[in-house]
């Protein structure tokens, strides 16, 4: 009985509890190479413009799973999606690493990249409306701050880790295949050791098909869900945006790409941590209060703090890892939003996380497209200014996701 209680204050559903581990060794696999896959891909001879391109693509792929897996777990269940999720996975992997990345062959490594992008979403978000199903109302917000801690803590924390200590051991290529087996084991303690239960609609495949588009219509009923999943993708563009031409900038400064790979990791040691502080802190100081001032506007100084730190300190790695540390913390403040909006509806709770789910897949894409097509132009400097201004039209634009009355007056802190 201890430990149910134990369970109940951390706020972390106890029947998924085997899933939540799931998804972090899950996402270690999927993370093993965000952090250098741009910098190797220019050694090898291929442009920042290809590179931004293979990213972008990814990005693609991922932001259509990210709408998909919403109604898909409604549909057919939770489980069934994030198992199509880790089959994809592992096909795109073993093309990508056999194939693409041995011959440097540009169109079978954006055909195979693509591939693998559907997988994380499908496993991972999937998982999230598990939890958005089976979580009480007024502890949302902490179970989702614990979804983000184990996705964040698994992709960018002990996915960088793992891959600065793995490619000096294995080489770039091998450490790629070793997601395979960090993947499957996730797999495995997220579907087979995870016996909580989930029925899925018992409803027809026409109905299925509705409930799909419903995941587009819920934004006419609902355009609250819209500006939700506006603010979601800002929320991450510069995650995506910074590993493409963050560490070529930090390298005039005498950065290594291991250096850079550990300023990574521990800015989202930072973040995890905080997306379990901001949790607690949303669900008492109101989720769109959170959201506003410490992810919008506290997002947008340190990002230009993040970007000016080796000028302004003269390339000290103490000054560049704090501010970093900084922007990751602040990143967190962006966690209430998975509780915020599927709370905008009754029903289809499935359909406004599809939007919210899209949102979250989307900055794959933004952030590196973003790259690509400012970078020639108007030079590293400009993209962080362009990432800075983002975050603060997604506070501006917070401001008016309210909540519904009746929602308001079970738990009055939230709005």
């Amino acid at each position: 009985m201890h430990s149910e209680s134990v369970f109940d204050k951390a706020g972390l559903p106890r029947p998924l509890a085997w899933g939540y581990l799931g998804i972090i060794i899950f996402m270690m696999g999927d993370g093993v190479e965000q952090g250098w896959l741009s910098p190797y891909l220019l050694e090898h001879g291929m442009s920042i413009q290809q590179s931004a391109s293979l990213f972008t693509v990814y990005g693609i792929t991922i932001a259509i799973s990210s709408w998909f897996s919403g109604v898909l777990a409604e549909g057919y269940g939770p489980r069934k999606a994030m198992l199509a999720g880790l089959l994809l996975y592992i096909i795109g992997t073993v093309g990508f690493v056999g194939y693409g990345m041995a011959e440097l062959n540009f169109p079978t490594m954006l055909l195979t990249y693509a591939i693998r992008g559907f997988g994380y979403p499908l496993f991972a978000y999937s998982f999230l409306v598990w939890i958005t199903y089976r979580t009480p109302q007024e502890k949302l917000g902490r179970a989702v701050g614990w979804f983000w801690f184990v996705f964040t803590g698994g992709l960018n924390v002990f996915g960088a880790y793992y891959s600065s200590w793995a490619i000096d051991r294995l080489g770039y290529q091998n450490t790629l295949w070793t997601s395979i087996f960090w993947v499957a084991l996730g797999g495995f303690f997220a579907l087979v050791l995870n016996r909580d239960r989930f029925v899925p609609s018992a409803a027809s495949a026409g109905t299925k098909t509705k409930e799909l588009l419903n995941g587009l219509t819920i934004v006419q009923k609902e355009p609250k869900v819209l500006i939700g999943g506006i603010v979601r993708i800002i929320n991450t563009t510069a995650q995506f945006a910074f590993p493409v031409f963050l560490p070529i900038y930090l390298a005039t400064f005498g950065f290594s790409t291991v250096e850079w790979l550990q300023i990574w990791g521990t800015i989202f040691t930072s973040n995890i941590l905080f997306n379990l502080l901001f949790g607690f802190i949303g669900d008492r100081l109101g989720w769109r209060n959170t959201i506003m001032w410490f992810g919008g506007v506290g997002c947008g100084i340190s990002t230009l703090l993040f970007y000016y730190s080796p000028a302004w300190f003269g390339g000290s790695y103490a000054m560049v890892l704090l501010s970093g540390v900084l922007w990751g913390g602040l990143l967190a403040g962006y966690v209430p939003l998975s509780a915020l909006v599927p709370s905008l509806v009754k029903e289809d709770k499935g359909a406004a996380m599809a939007i919210l789910n899209l949102g979250a897949g989307l900055p794959v894409f933004v952030g590196p497209a973003i790259v690509g097509l400012t970078i020639g132009t108007i030079g590293s400097e400009g993209v962080v200014w362009i990432l800075a201004g983002l975050y603060f039209l997604s506070a501006l634009l917070t401001r008016f996701i309210t909540l519904p009355k009746e929602t308001v007056s079970t738990n009055k802190v939230l709005t």
